[in-house]
């Protein structure tokens, strides 16, 4: 992907090398799209809302690059140069999602994008790095340890940037869901109906912002961002994060009633769909997962 001399979004909260206190309450995070140690995949949760379903009509902030925070962290050069294609690929979404947004006459509000290191506090509640990406509808922030880019590379055998930007947009893509109202829905369908049901809904949440990641991508090609293999990277990255794959990987066999992101299959299937049509029009999951 091409970043070199591109703007880096301000939006980036530096918590690297800070402890977080434990503790719980509040909204709950939603995952990163199957991605984590596997086993705790299966952990997790959410919050959400179908009734702006597609197809209608304060932090502090401080720079990525060279940050310490007082804290004695130094990032090495391999982290400075993730955490600022990291930057640049928030900002991306920042246009495009604004431009996407005000084409449906509406507002987008940019999400804080927090760097952290091992474990951190949200207003989700304690998480550890273990978990992967998450994002938090409760402070409208999205949570990454940068040291996921090496598990997502050697763990999942998924290489590239552009992966790593894969996982950024979709995690950019529950900040959309919280901001239509799918994630205010979604979580009043999980008082009502038992787990194994819920974990129908909970795949259409992640393939919904699978897709809407291929929305991104669509536009970031447009404008002339992605190179040669970017595509293909970020479906590689979709297939190994599929529920399958990790649990054939984890236990030798899989179990399809537990499955909350959804197959290899259905994750490149609705990326390359969001990919392909590059708007809010064709995302809808839910009607076609939950007949």
């Amino acid at each position: 992907m091409k970043t070199r001399g591109r703007r880096q979004s301000s939006n980036i909260e530096d918590r690297r090398g800070q402890r977080s206190p434990g503790g719980f309450g509040g909204p709950v995070a939603i995952g990163g799209g199957g991605l984590g140690i596997v086993g705790i995949i299966l952990f997790l949760l959410f919050g959400g809302g179908l009734d702006g379903l597609f197809g209608m009509g304060g932090s502090d902030q401080a720079g990525s690059g060279g940050q310490e925070g007082g804290t004695g962290y130094v990032e090495t050069a391999e982290e400075e140069e993730l955490a600022d294609f990291v930057g640049v690929v928030l900002a991306d979404t920042e246009e495009i999602w604004g431009d996407i947004f005000e084409e449906n006459g509406m507002t987008y509000q940019e999400p804080t994008l927090v760097l952290y290191t091992g474990s951190v506090q949200s207003a989700c509640g304690f998480n550890s790095a273990a978990v992967g990406p998450f994002y938090c509808p409760g402070d409208h922030k999205l949570y990454i340890d940068l040291s996921f880019y090496n598990e997502l590379k050697n763990q999942f055998n998924a290489p590239g940037d552009f992966a790593m930007a894969y996982v950024v947009a979709h995690e950019v893509g529950h900040h959309v869901q919280t901001l239509l109202g799918v994630n205010e829905e979604v979580n009043r369908v999980r008082q009502q109906v038992s787990k194994e049901e819920y974990n129908r809904y909970s795949v259409a949440m992640e393939l919904q912002a699978d897709y809407l990641s291929g929305v991104w991508a669509k536009h970031a090609q447009e404008r002339g961002y992605l190179e040669e293999g970017d595509f293909e990277e970020a479906m590689n990255a979709a297939s190994a994060i599929g529920d399958d794959t990790i649990q054939r990987r984890s236990r030798g066999y899989v179990v399809p009633e537990s499955f909350t992101h959804g197959t290899s299959e259905q994750r490149m299937d609705w990326f390359n769909r969001g990919f392909k049509y590059g708007d809010l029009d064709h995302g809808d999951t839910f009607s076609e997962l939950l007949r």
